[in-house]
């Protein structure tokens, strides 16, 4: 596929392959876009800006709602592209199909629903005669620089908002799987986006991801991925207004009282759904001392019954990861946590870009699968005696995205709920869990702001104070 950069479809001189993690096929090819595309890009998209800017709500609306009608007729040629290009199995794809359109038909209602307040000028000293209020303008350009394991989701998590705020936007999908961003940016020009509107540049993420933050016509950036990289953003940013949605080694708590055919079902979904590799998966699993063997066992005939192959086969329940490379971490991380004195209930085998589902029990926080962010299809056992100790056992990391509590007591469940520092708390669920709609963001290396349509165009708008000075 071509790039869309400057107002039209581009080949580059240098391309890059897009390839099935299965079976190392090329998929299609890419462009390898460089700073120079970037700065072409962002000439056009200052135009794009101005006409979004002078677009009425409604107008962008309609655009947001015709592109949700596109994807939903497009689903199936969506969803396959997803798999073939990110690993996932079909079934997962064709959810996060769904899922995409309905956040940009969310986005377009969103659209409808921006406002400001009124100020209460007069209840101040020196307020007499003075009427106040607030108006939300868009940001101008945004950059939204997206990962691979969502790569339509989370494309619309920023597409949506944006265009609904009245932005412009630039689009830096991931290398590794930029054709379902590719295929949406097709979709919003039939819609009637403004070709002046959008860019979606392809290549490395180093030398466009340094432009972008270097670019001082670019107002905003929205990123997900991981906290270094992140981190890098932020510094080279400036003042530009940032969004991030970093990493994560979600804490699922399973008190004594819990319901362990549930928490053990919701940890076989949220440990290994997209092979692990979600931000929010479960991955310290905290279990009551009191059922230990119960709940051990039970995770592991559920756990033993998901089988792994070939995304597209019906069958298949766990496709490979995106990159046979991080495949190899993954095992590499497991095996030096079983030479640790970790005990391997299940799993621990690696064919290729294939990493079977992995049970660790008896894990120490120092063990890398304990204290950074796997991303991949592993959870690791510890163990507590009391809800103090659990509660301190889920905050002993640097990230704080998601965390989840089973128990049947509600005294327990809001006491974790107020101190466990995460973004996103589930009781009586594990920490893989989103409603599009909801506020979704982190605390502590896990981001700053939040996504949700509705959230978003806040973040990707800025507000200005209205005084009017009325005559006596």
């Amino acid at each position: 596929m071509k790039m869309f950069c400057a107002g039209q479809w581009q080949d580059t001189t240098q391309t890059i392959n897009v390839t099935n993690s299965f079976d190392q096929s090329i998929i299609d090819t890419i462009p390898r876009g460089s700073s120079e595309d970037v700065t072409n890009a962002v000439t056009v998209l200052e135009q794009g800006a101005r006409i979004m800017k002078a677009m009425t709500p409604y107008d962008r609306s309609l655009i947001l709602q015709k592109v949700s009608e596109l994807m939903l007729e497009r689903s199936e040629d969506l969803a396959r592209t997803i798999s073939l290009e990110e690993g996932k199995v079909l079934a997962e794809s064709q959810v996060e199909t769904m899922r995409s359109a309905e956040v940009i038909r969310l986005s377009g209602e969103e659209a409808r629903r921006m406002t400001g307040e009124m100020i209460p000028l007069e209840g101040n000293a020196g307020g007499k005669n003075k009427l106040g209020f607030t108006l939300r303008v868009p940001c101008g350009i945004v950059a939204a620089i997206t990962p691979f394991n969502f790569p339509l989701n989370l494309v619309c998590h920023k597409v949506g908002p944006a265009i609904a705020a009245g932005n412009a936007i630039l689009l830096k999908p991931a290398s590794d799987t930029p054709l379902s961003a590719l295929k949406l940016t097709e979709i919003l020009l039939e819609a009637g986006l403004p070709p002046e509107a959008i860019a979606c540049i392809t290549g490395p993420g180093g030398e466009i991801g340094q432009a972008i933050c270097t670019e001082p016509r670019i107002r905003k950036i929205s990123f997900t991925g991981s906290y270094e990289v992140g981190a890098k953003i932020c510094e080279m940013a400036g003042m530009k207004r940032v969004t991030m949605e970093l990493g994560s080694n979600s804490p699922v708590v399973i008190m004594d009282d819990a319901d362990l055919e549930k928490a053990a079902t919701a940890i076989t979904m949220a440990g290994y759904a997209n092979a692990g590799q979600v931000c929010i998966s479960a991955q310290r699993i905290l279990t009551s001392s009191a059922i230990k063997t119960d709940f051990v066992d039970l995770l592991k005939s559920k756990v033993e019954s998901l089988t792994t192959g070939n995304q597209l086969d019906e069958s298949t329940k766990i496709g490979p990861m995106v990159r046979e490379t991080d495949a190899a971490r993954v095992e590499e991380w497991v095996n030096e946590a079983i030479s640790q004195g970790a005990r391997l209930v299940s799993g621990g085998e690696r064919q290729g870009a294939i990493y079977t589902p992995t049970i660790l029990d008896e894990t120490r926080p120092e063990m890398l699968v304990v204290k950074d962010e796997i991303f991949g299809p592993a959870v690791a056992l510890s163990y507590f005696d009391d809800v103090n100790e659990a509660i301190t056992m889920a905050n002993d990391t640097t990230y704080g995205l998601a965390a989840g509590i089973f128990t049947q007591d509600v005294d327990r469940a809001m006491k974790f709920a107020r101190q466990v520092d995460s973004g996103n708390i589930h009781i009586n669920w594990s920490s893989q869990w989103r409603a599009d709609a909801m506020p979704y963001g982190g605390l502590k290396h896990s981001g700053t702001g939040k996504e949700g349509p509705k959230y978003a165009i806040h973040e990707m708008s800025e507000e200005k104070m209205v005084v009017m000075h009325l005559a006596d």
